[in-house]
């Protein structure tokens, strides 16, 4: 059974990720924080194998913790979901050396596949992101 912190402000999305994930017996949610202060204590004193990390936090940022979290702690695995989709954003996240962005909009039909991802040592990316990307990279091959 992997353990699971959850990291977002809003008590709804924390309320139906909880919701989720008692629904599988492999996974088990050790703690919850609500901004990025309180990710990184939890991190530490937890020890999770997946954190599933907002970007928007109060105090400190979701990308800004995660630098911190695997400043101290390079093995954790991290998993960011958010409604953010801009590319900066995502690239931002990314190379933090996160394990994956989910669009939370798309945790319905990804999570579960994301997490087992992450917690595998492989790298997820949404669906949405990836055609998005793809169809970036390829406006920009038509470019040159």
């Amino acid at each position: 059974m992997y353990r699971v912190l959850v990291v977002d402000d809003y008590e709804p999305w924390r309320c139906h990720i909880r919701s989720a994930i008692q629904t599988s017996p492999h996974w088990r949610i050790v703690g919850e924080a609500v901004d990025g202060v309180d990710a990184i204590q939890k991190a530490q004193a937890l020890d999770p194998d997946l954190i599933l990390l907002d970007i928007g936090l109060p105090r400190l940022d979701g990308i800004q913790a995660a630098r911190q979290i695997l400043a101290t702690h390079p093995g954790s695995r991290i998993l960011f979901v958010s409604e953010h989709q801009s590319p900066d954003i995502v690239d931002a996240a990314m190379a933090t050396a996160a394990g994956g962005y989910l669009v939370k909009s798309e945790a319905g039909r990804e999570l579960f596949f994301a997490m087992d991802a992450v917690v595998s040592g492989s790298c997820f990316v949404s669906a949405r992101l990836a055609r998005s990307i793809d169809a970036a990279a390829s406006s920009q091959l038509s470019l040159k």
